[in-house]
């Protein structure tokens, strides 16, 4: 006899918000009172709902013309959600961090500076063959879903989206890499006179971050190409983002050009800034402090509220078996 155990984020059937209800977060809201909402009712939609058929809000910076807008919005996958509500639109593109266009939470409006075509993504280092592909082509060529993923800040803030992508494990199998790969090494662009923020010499230009193979491998690994239904905005990371989302979001780099595979940890833009605060691993847990703040809650940035954190951001039983025979790493920094 076959026993499916839920995983401890998983909600039984019965506690999904009805679709007539879930398609105006507003009017639920209005419902219970101005009260809290029971978890049951906070962010969940019964499987199978198509995304264009909810209220997102306001979509700041759409990637107005992107010439994959025709494949949105995308199936959602039901085994990736979360017991929260579902971020706003008009929040979730509007307090953002990109460095590359400065280091202000208002950063949507800069970002739009972004020019997203023509753009391209080259696999290089330890592979069969050392290639690049425009990303409209690449995009279409991968199995496209829709998952909703908390992403929390190292900042101590937090919010969830409906990311649309594919799993990161699909784009390693389509750039195959050599056996004796370790770790993926990802960059973002380097064009200064677009992203006024690349002008900031102290910063070590490009965005570097990497993950381990098995981290890369892993399903929770997805690659953002859209959000909230239509293609991802550009201050969210497009054209090409990743969100690892049991990692703070530092680690997610946006705006992907370059993805090389190595047997070399590679040394990521925090690390080389302040590795005493902003280290390779960088997985959420909620008892090891940042150096000048406590991790133990986050603020939802759509309500103000303060939230405990969970030890991987959540996804404790999708991941923690990557860091068995790591303890003596830094492994929350």
């Amino acid at each position: 006899m076959l026993i499916k155990r839920k995983r401890g984020w998983e909600l039984p059937e019965s506690a999904v918000t009805p679709e007539h209800i879930y398609l105006n977060r507003r009017n639920l809201m209005k419902a219970a009172g101005g009260g809290l909402l029971t978890a049951a009712g906070a962010g969940l939609i019964a499987p199978g709902f198509a995304a264009a058929q909810q209220d997102w809000g306001t979509v700041r910076g759409a990637s107005e013309g992107d010439p994959t807008a025709d494949l949105y919005p995308v199936t959602r996958n039901p085994a990736y959600t979360v017991d929260r509500p579902v971020t706003d639109a008009e929040f979730a593109t509007t307090y953002n961090n990109f460095y590359e266009f400065g280091s202000h939470k208002e950063i949507w409006r800069a970002a739009q500076d972004l020019e997203i075509r023509p753009w391209t993504v080259r696999f290089d280092g330890m592979v069969e063959e050392e290639r690049e592909i425009d990303i409209d082509q690449l995009i279409r060529a991968m199995p496209l879903e829709e998952r909703i993923y908390r992403l929390r800040c190292v900042e101590a803030w937090s919010m969830v989206v409906p990311w649309s992508g594919f799993q990161m494990s699909h784009l390693i199998d389509y750039a195959r890499p050599l056996s004796s790969a370790r770790y993926v090494r990802m960059e973002t662009f380097l064009d200064p006179d677009m992203a006024s923020g690349q002008q900031q010499a102290w910063y070590p230009w490009p965005y570097v971050e990497g993950l381990t193979m098995d981290e890369a491998m892993n399903e929770l690994a997805f690659m953002v190409t859209g959000m909230y239904g239509q293609p991802v905005t550009r201050q969210n990371g497009a054209p090409l983002r990743i969100h690892a989302p049991w990692k703070y979001g530092f680690k997610s780099l946006k705006s992907i050009v370059r993805i090389t595979f190595t047997d070399e940890r590679p040394l990521t833009f925090w690390e080389e800034v302040a590795s005493n605060e902003y280290g390779f691993w960088a997985n959420v847990n909620p008892e090891v402090p940042h150096r000048r703040w406590s991790q133990a809650r986050e603020r939802d940035i759509a309500t103000d509220e303060m939230i405990p954190t969970q030890l991987y951001n959540g996804y404790a039983e999708f991941v923690e078996g990557l860091y068995e025979n790591r303890q003596d790493e830094a492994l929350f920094m």
